[in-house]
Order: structure tokens, then C-alpha cells, then sequence
């Protein structure tokens, strides 16, 4: 039995008449991975972005792009594709990040291949709404660690679901990070090592309560752990998917009746927001977050601002 056809990417059905352009753009993901060390989830965004900005340049030029094209366009060009972008529904947010693909593959262009646009700097990026992660209460989050048996599975599923939550809301950790983890990673001790974004690593303590839950799921696993495996498995042994986790959260929220926005991700968002709520240091929730620039971690100072302001009006309605 064949496996299912893979689908051509857009940017390689727009330069199969223009081998150098896709020599280029080949180059260029190949570097977002083994230079920048991008994971293939945004390595693959990066890709979508660009083969819509080239899929465009067919259209705009009459032909598909050469490398020599790539270098002559001007602010125009790139205004043209933009308002294309906005044309077809794509939100600001959306065409922001479009447009900081192009700058990224134009810095390679210019530092890796010799191929300088000077035009793509000039072009202002559209304006986005700031926006504030939405986090949950910390006795939302409790309640979800302690409710996972409504989910109805088997006792070790529930133990390893309980485990991971934890783990999320208890170390602030990205669902990746967790589900990647290998059993030798699991905590011994009161810290442990977290690998994230980049293959960065970064130490983060680990409060009594998770290790006592990824304890409990290990004497429960029924697959053997061992050294070099999954810490967190699936049904059949594998490493956790994490719809699987993600689909845990849905029953919970529903049952709860948590927002939507009570997501895998919306942990991490609380555990950073409670900590400066209780008087945590912007630094230091940087490092245990692995962001990589502060202006990123200042974000939950938004947060924390608006429930107090959420507060103040409560105690004090306007008349």
C-alpha cells in the first residue's frame, strides 16, 4: 500500500520554470534549520509565507522570479503584495508576519548569497493591536489538575494527563517541552532541565506537587520506561501527541466551564502571570519562561495591570 501523495509546496510550483530562485529559497530553509536552528513547524511557516509572497511575484512580474528580480524590487512591489495580502481577508497580525518572512529571507539573501535589496527595509510594517495572553485563575488551574478524571480513561491516561498539566501550570512550560521530554529528563531533584526553542536549555524548579505527579504516572505507565524513551506515551507506547493533551483541556474547560481561551498554552501564561502577582521578578520569570527577549516577558505586566483594574472597577462601578 503507497503512502499518501505529498503536495507540492506553493513556492516550488511558482519557480519550477526558475531553478536558481528555488535553489535560493531551498538554501534559505535549509540555513532556517541547521543555522538558526528553527523547528520544522516554523521552518514550514516560514516556507507557506514565502511561497504566497513568490506565488504573488508570478502574478505582479508576468513570469516567475529570477534571483536578479528578487534584487530590483522596489517599496511599490512590496506594498503591492501587502495590499494583496489584506485584499484576500489576511489579518494585520497575519500580514505582519508575512512581511517579517520577507525580511528574514532577504538578511540571508544579503549576508549568505551577495544579494542586496535595499527597498525591503523601507517598508513599514502594518500596525497590529497589542494584544495580552489571557491566562486562568490559579484555582481554575488547580481545579483542572484535579479534574482530570472526567475525561474518563483509563487510571494511568488520567495519571499521565494530570502529570502533564501539572508540569505545564506547575513549571510554565510550553506543550512541546513537556511532551519532548525523555524519561531520564523526568526530575530527581528540585530543578531540571528544560530544552526549548533553539535547543536552548534552561533550569527551572520543580515544585513537590509535579514531581509527585509524574511520579505517580510512572508507577502507573504500564509501558517501561526506560532510558532514552518517551517519559509521557500514548495508548499504544509512542510519545504523546499533543491533540491528546489538547483534547483534555477541551472536556475539561467544558465541564468547568472555563473559557475557550483555557488552552494547554494558556497555563504557561498563568503560571508567569501568578508569579508576578506575587511579587516575582521580571528577570527571573524571563529565564524560567526561556524567553529570549524581555520585552516578550514585559507582556504579563499588561496582564496584571488589567486584573487589577478588572478589580478596582468591581469594588468601584461607575455610577
Amino acid at each position: 500500500m503507497t503512502g499518501k501523495a505529498q503536495k507540492t509546496p506553493a513556492w516550488q510550483l511558482a519557480l519550477v520554470d526558475q531553478p536558481a530562485s528555488r535553489d535560493l529559497v531551498e538554501r534559505f530553509l535549509r540555513w532556517l534549520t541547521s543555522e538558526k536552528r528553527y523547528s520544522p513547524k516554523t521552518t514550514e511557516s516560514y516556507a507557506r509565507d514565502l511561497g504566497g509572497f513568490l506565488t504573488f511575484l508570478c502574478d505582479h512580474l508576468g513570469d516567475a522570479p529570477q534571483p536578479s528580480d528578487l534584487k530590483a524590487l522596489d517599496i511599490s512591489d512590496f506594498r503591492a503584495f501587502l495590499a494583496r495580502k489584506r485584499m484576500e481577508g489576511l489579518s494585520a497580525r497575519s500580514t505582519a508576519r508575512a512581511l517579517s518572512t520577507l525580511r528574514t529571507f532577504y538578511k540571508y539573501l544579503e549576508r549568505v548569497e551577495g544579494l542586496r535589496n535595499t527597498a525591503i527595509s523601507s517598508v513599514q510594517s502594518p500596525k497590529v493591536g497589542k494584544s495580552i495572553p489571557r491566562p486562568i485563575s490559579a484555582d481554575a488551574a488547580k481545579a483542572m489538575m484535579q479534574s482530570v478524571d472526567l475525561v474518563q480513561m483509563e487510571e494511568w491516561q488520567d495519571a499521565r494527563d494530570t502529570a502533564v498539566i501539572t508540569l505545564l501550570y506547575g513549571c510554565g512550560l510550553r506543550i512541546s517541552e513537556a511532551l519532548n521530554l525523555n524519561t531520564d529528563d523526568a526530575p530527581t531533584g528540585d530543578m531540571m532541565v528544560i530544552k526549548g526553542k533553539r535547543n536552548k536549555e534552561r533550569l527551572v524548579p520543580v515544585l513537590p506537587v509535579v514531581k509527585k505527579a509524574i511520579t505517580h504516572y510512572r508507577a502507573l505507565c504500564p509501558y517501561p520506561l526506560s532510558e532514552g524513551t518517551p517519559l509521557f506515551v500514548g495508548a499504544r507506547g509512542g510519545r504523546l501527541n499533543p491533540r491528546v493533551i489538547q483534547k483534555t483541556m477541551m472536556v475539561l474547560r467544558r465541564a468547568l466551564q472555563l473559557p475557550e481561551t483555557a488552552t494547554p498554552h494558556a497555563l504557561r501564561h498563568s503560571f508567569a502571570t501568578h508569579l508576578l502577582s506575587a511579587g516575582g521578578d521580571l528577570r527571573t520569570i524571563q529565564e524560567l519562561l526561556g524567553h529570549a527577549d524581555l520585552s516578550t516577558t514585559q507582556h504579563y505586566t499588561d496582564v496584571d495591570e488589567a486584573a487589577m483594574m478588572d478589580v478596582y472597577n468591581r469594588a468601584f462601578p461607575r455610577k
